[in-house]
């Protein structure tokens, strides 16, 4: 078992300035984000991202599922199912933006291939349909390399299909999620050390969820180019946006940077060997 022991944090971006502010409100955001998957574990710091902002949310919830603790934050219920497209449509209908944190293969189950398949091909066609301004997904870190890995090539998938049919997009693609390591030795962020098994030489690609659903809200309605697949190697509006101000953002960049320490010291040199 190796020790990776973060490196000193460094801003997401030498640009950001204190004088920075998130974008101001349009029209559009007087009509709701729609959230796929907001009574899941990111999904619901999803929805309580977009709250902060000031958003009108609604979030796409199984006819047989708990919906009253978004109910209790004026959340609007569509109810509904990835596997109906009709059904998809009519939550879609009228909404801003849509989220999806939805994943089939965390659940299981047996339509968690399904899920992960046809229900993403559903919501592309439902966005077409409805003609969503901004479709933002999350997908995987290189899930555009990993053929053989069937739940990250199906988010490559995703992306590929909404693309096909034209649906203004932006997939960001985190690695793996630090906060939900199972730890004996206490909380990793709390202790700036994190225990992982493999070799000292290779980065670690953690993401904490809050960061995670920050930077998923912000996408809504960041700069970012139609079709825009961001992982880690590239900075975005998204992120940006997510830590608008470098005083602010300090407790986000610091637990972003126990995973990106490695990366970001290789970014700096002469290669770009890491992600």
């Amino acid at each position: 078992m190796s020790a990776a022991t973060p490196a000193p944090p460094k801003p997401l971006a030498d640009d950001l300035t204190e004088s920075e502010t998130p974008m101001p409100a349009t029209d559009s955001t007087t009509l709701p984000v729609l959230v796929v998957g907001a009574t899941g574990s990111l999904g619901s710091k999803v929805v309580d991202e977009l709250l902060k902002r000031g958003k009108n949310v609604r979030a796409l919830v199984r006819p047989a599922s708990d919906a009253s603790r978004l109910e209790s934050r004026a959340v609007e219920i569509a109810r509904g199912d990835m596997l109906n497209v009709d059904s998809l449509v009519a939550a879609m209908n009228g909404a801003d933006a849509v989220i999806t944190t939805a994943a089939g293969y965390t659940r299981g189950g047996k339509n968690a291939n399904d899920i992960d398949t046809i229900g993403n091909a559903n919501l592309a066609e439902a966005a077409h349909r409805t003609g969503i301004r901004r479709f933002v997904l999350t997908s995987i870190l290189t899930s555009d390399q990993t053929p053989d890995v069937p739940h990250f090539w199906h988010k490559k998938l995703a992306e590929d299909k909404l693309e096909q049919l034209g649906v203004p997009f932006v997939a960001l693609r985190p690695g793996a999620f630090l906060d939900q390591i199972a730890s004996m030795a206490g909380d990793p962020i709390d202790k700036g050390r994190l225990m992982w098994i493999g070799k000292t030489t290779v980065p670690l690609t953690f993401v904490h969820t809050s960061d995670l659903a920050a930077y998923l809200a912000a996408a809504v309605d960041a700069e970012a180019d139609d079709g825009e697949r961001i992982d880690k190697r590239k900075r975005s509006a998204a992120v940006a946006d997510a830590c608008p101000r470098r005083k602010a953002a300090g407790n986000c960049e610091r637990r972003f940077a126990i995973a990106r320490g490695k990366e970001q010291e290789r970014a700096s040199g002469t290669s770009e060997n890491g992600h």
